[in-house]
């Protein structure tokens, strides 16, 4: 597989969404078995051979390793981190032609590489390419009451506030809405 250097977004959002897969986010395990990891890795070009459980339980391994490093406190742990990530499968960058025509950075990773070694060095070059352009302080907890995810924002204003939109933003507008109508009642 080569991993481009400069497109670090489908890498960040393939972090974020196995962060988001833990019991401690979503209350029980999002990441059950070879369904759900297909489902998570469909943002990824690339054809990643069939799924089984044992490639799930290296996955969830990998979670940890992955919110490491969107919890590090400073930039060079960060950068470390996310850099040992890379290192799981990746090699030394190439450059070459992309599809256009034009020269690309790739990041290859080697031909017996494990699926969790892949996916350990795409999210790593993401978050190495996340930390260069928009900084450390994209690295994030989420601001719903009483969860514990994080998340990468990689979003051009740089204004996510939850780790999962959909479940954790969600749920703090149901809330503020019931609350509105709890108030508002005679």
């Amino acid at each position: 597989m080569l991993i481009p250097i400069a497109d670090y977004a489908a890498g960040i959002g393939v972090a974020n969404d196995l962060v988001g897969t833990s019991a401690s986010v979503r209350g029980t395990e999002a990441l059950a078995g070879p369904a759900d990891l297909a489902a998570l890795l469909a943002a990824l070009p690339h054809d990643f051979r069939a799924l089984n459980e044992e490639h799930v339980q290296l996955v969830r391994l990998l979670r940890g390793e992955v919110r490491a490093v969107m919890e590090t406190a400073t930039e060079d742990e960060a950068v470390e981190r996310a850099a040992l990530l890379a290192g799981h499968a990746g090699l030394s960058p190439v450059l070459r032609r992309d599809p256009s025509g034009r020269w690309q950075w790739y990041v290859p990773t080697a031909r017996n590489a494990s699926l969790a070694g892949e996916i350990a060095a795409v999210i790593g070059v993401a978050l190495l390419g996340l930390v260069r352009a928009l900084g450390h302080g994209r690295f994030r907890a989420c601001a719903a009451p009483g969860c514990r995810g994080v998340f990468a924002d990689a979003s051009r204003a740089g204004r996510r506030r939850y780790c999962t939109p959909e479940l954790c933003g969600n749920r703090l507008n149901v809330a503020n809405h019931r609350a509105r109508r709890r108030a508002a009642a005679p």
